[in-house]
């Protein structure tokens, strides 16, 4: 059997056809390498940035609870021990305040009394002696007749009432009790509008309402006081406790004005010297 042997061209092109054949299936080996560096590249920087990231944490971590943590926790314990002495100061000005109180009611107690002894107004409820009726001549009792004493005087029962009365009063307001005082005080003034004690009456009026809070009714009380009574030596200390209501009330433009007409009417009272005082911190 003869052989055919191939020409030495088509073994050649033979040959080439082969190697392109096999070029793109080792190009996509080469590639698929490269491929594989390079995640493998991008994993190895993927690690190195996730340890930094853990890294920053945990220096983080330590420094708040080396510094962060522990410096909060003794501002917190710091802060806990100051609210403890704000109560202690509160509870020591409450007490404080309320002896306060205490005491200016006393004062003006004590001021009610020495402005009555200055008025003229009895101090025991005893009515003043009437003055003595002139004597006429009566014949002389025959020998033997028993003498006749001279009928006693009895006092006048109105002064007496009204002393009790405002006393009762007067009392309610020192015990605390100054819805009752007001009621008593005005029931006072109605029944003896034209007594010595009347201004006084009518002035504690308006400080009781002062110590309910309630300062407008304060207000027009005193405002009264001064109209029914204008020579009244209570209407300075009305003055005053209407600056005081009007302060109290947030006004202060009103109390400097009060204030001031008060130091200008009764510059030389006790009252207008407290107006002074008050004007000069404000």
């Amino acid at each position: 059997m003869t052989r055919r042997v191939l020409p030495a061209r088509s073994i050649a092109a033979a040959l080439l056809a082969a190697w392109l054949v096999a070029l793109p299936a080792r190009a996509a080996l080469f590639d698929d390498e490269e491929a594989r560096k390079r995640i493998e590249l991008t994993n190895q920087r993927l690690a190195q940035v996730q340890k930094q990231l853990e890294d920053r944490v945990a220096a983080l971590e330590g420094q708040l609870k080396s510094q962060g943590l522990v410096e909060i926790f003794s501002q917190v314990e710091q802060l806990k021990i100051d609210v403890a002495k704000l109560r202690g100061q509160i509870e020591v000005l409450n007490h404080e305040l309320e002896q306060a109180q205490k005491r200016q009611r006393d004062l003006y107690v004590d001021l009610d009394s020495r402005l009555r002894r200055l008025e003229g107004a009895p101090a025991t409820g005893a009515a003043p002696a009437a003055p003595a009726a002139p004597v006429a001549s009566v014949p002389a009792a025959p020998a033997g007749a028993p003498a006749v004493a001279p009928a006693p005087e009895s006092p006048a029962p109105g002064v007496a009432n009204e002393q009790r009365a405002y006393d009762a009063a007067l009392e309610q307001f020192k015990g605390g009790s100054y819805a009752a005082s007001i009621a008593s005080f005005a029931s006072f003034v109605k029944a003896y509008p034209r007594s010595p004690l009347a201004p006084s009456a009518q002035y504690w009026i308006g400080n009781a309402q002062f110590a309910q809070k309630d300062y407008r009714g304060a207000i027009a009380s005193q405002r009264q006081l001064v109209a029914a009574y204008p020579e009244s030596s209570k209407v300075p200390d009305a003055l005053l406790n209407i600056a005081t209501s009007q302060f109290e009330m947030g006004d202060g433009a009103a109390s400097r004005r009060t204030l001031e007409s008060l130091i200008a009417r009764y510059p030389h009272s006790e009252a207008a010297i407290k107006a002074r005082q008050r004007l000069a911190i404000r």
